[in-house]
């Protein structure tokens, strides 16, 4: 496998050792970028390559528009983006010729070793996560970077802390995806969190056991593993090689929760009244950051849920108007993540679903989670065929579907986008999808759109 001729071989391109060597960044997306420009300022002679023609990063050789095989070969470290699969033909070539190949994420962590990090993974959930964990951290006293597959890569905080600046971070909470976990490097961290598994991304694993077998690396590499009580993929993460020891997320040993509060096996508590972010999804989030924040040496004591705010687009509330509440969780871009945020709001609903929905979506499966709502509008792409599977109103856009909701909804109800589908067909990303519904929904009613 290219990630086990990768994991031996890092260690030996530490900073000091990179002056002069030759370094190939494949992928020029956020994450490469970051990894070049640190490269660079290693003293390293760095070569970005991406397909796409696009802007080169200071101080490197771009070979941009193409992939050329020297490059490959002659690199003594290749550095791959996290869009970029570990099997891709020319990445087997470099390792075949004795070259080190690492993904981003894993070569930064290991040039941050001395920070103790808590990751998180999973298919759903894993964003909120890492959010409530840094913000429990920062309320507690500590000062921790988060990052990785969420936001900033972690190759730039390696290179703010080589120029002298955020020195004063002392812990690293991860976001980590399976496409990170193909080429780990030398990620080892202190305590990680595997929240769940549905299906996702299997055509680049190929099938649940090849995902699961991605998540499961980072079982492999950490001193305490908190993994789902699920009985399913994530409980058999427990069976096999591991390097330290797993607690349960939903079982003792580990945290169980209920409404009002969270209880650990040394039967530490942490209160959940003060809690506002909606959702039992949302508990049991809280539950595993709480459950990584106390690995990290946070007192049980210290760790109040009542800082926590939902990050945008993920059941996130954004108006109230005449007694009705709107709620953005656009970030439900899978049936799965529907199911999660239907479930997750208390009351009568409006629910809003569509935009450009993944072959072989079963929207029937949303049918027992819409028994409170008041109504259902399908919209965008995929509006026909969610509408012959659920029923409701169909409406050809989403601004449409918003005007239907304001006229259907009654208060007390709340308008809920959680898609199901992913927003390609009329927007760029569920961001702006999210930042359009949230306009509309301040919109005195009839206001232009």
């Amino acid at each position: 496998m290219v990630e086990e001729a990768a994991s031996t071989a890092v260690s030996a391109l530490r900073p000091d050792a990179l002056a002069g060597r030759a370094v190939l960044v494949v992928g020029m997306a956020r994450s490469g970028r970051a990894a070049a420009a640190l490269a660079h300022a290693l003293g390293a002679s760095v070569t970005t390559t991406d397909l796409r023609e696009v802007d080169p990063v200071p101080g490197c050789r771009a070979v941009h528009g193409r992939h050329d095989e020297a490059d490959f070969l002659g690199a003594d470290l290749v550095i791959v983006s996290p869009g970029v699969p570990a099997r891709a033909p020319l990445l087997r070539a470099a390792v075949d010729a004795g070259v080190t190949v690492v993904g981003e994420l894993g070569w930064a962590a290991g040039l941050l070793a001395d920070l103790p990090t808590a990751a998180v993974t999973g298919t759903n959930g894993k964003s909120s996560t890492v959010h409530f964990l840094g913000r429990l951290l920062a309320a507690a006293g500590r000062r921790p970077f988060v990052g990785g597959n969420l936001g900033t890569p972690l190759s730039t905080l390696a290179l703010a802390r080589l120029r002298g600046e955020q020195a004063d971070v002392d812990c690293l909470v991860l976001e980590v995806s399976s496409y990170q976990l193909e080429l780990p490097g030398d990620l080892r961290p202190a305590a990680a969190a595997v929240l769940n598994l549905t299906p996702d991304h299997l055509a680049r694993h190929g099938d649940m056991a090849g995902y699961a077998a991605a998540k499961r690396v980072l079982v492999e590499r950490t001193d305490v593993a908190w993994l789902a009580a699920d009985g399913g993929w994530v409980e058999g993460m427990a069976a096999g090689p591991r390097a330290g020891e797993v607690r349960w997320l939903g079982r003792q040993p580990g945290v169980t929760w209920t409404e009002e509060a969270l209880t650990f096996a040394d039967e530490a508590t942490v209160g959940l009244t003060g809690l506002s972010v909606l959702g039992p999804h949302n508990r049991a989030n809280v539950a595993a950051a709480c459950a990584l924040a106390r690995a990290l040496g946070v007192d049980a004591a210290d760790l109040d849920p009542s800082v926590l705010t939902a990050l945008p687009h993920r059941l996130q509330v954004v108006a109230e108007r005449d007694g009705r509440r709107w709620i953005d969780d656009s970030k439900a871009t899978n049936v799965d993540a529907a199911l999660v945020g239907i479930r997750g709001v208390p009351g009568p609903q409006i629910v809003l679903l569509g935009g450009q929905g993944k072959d072989g979506a079963d929207y029937g499966a949303l049918l027992p989670a819409l028994d409170r709502a008041r109504a259902v509008v399908c919209f965008g792409a995929s509006g026909p065929e969610i509408h012959a599977a659920v029923g409701g109103i169909l409406a050809e856009s989403l601004a449409e579907a918003v005007d239907l909701a304001r006229i259907l909804a009654l208060p007390g109800d709340s308008i809920l986008l959680s898609p199901a589908c992913a927003s390609f067909d009329e927007f760029s990303d569920f961001e702006a999808r999210g930042r359009a519904f949230a306009a509309w929904a301040a919109q005195t009613p009839g206001g232009p759109k």
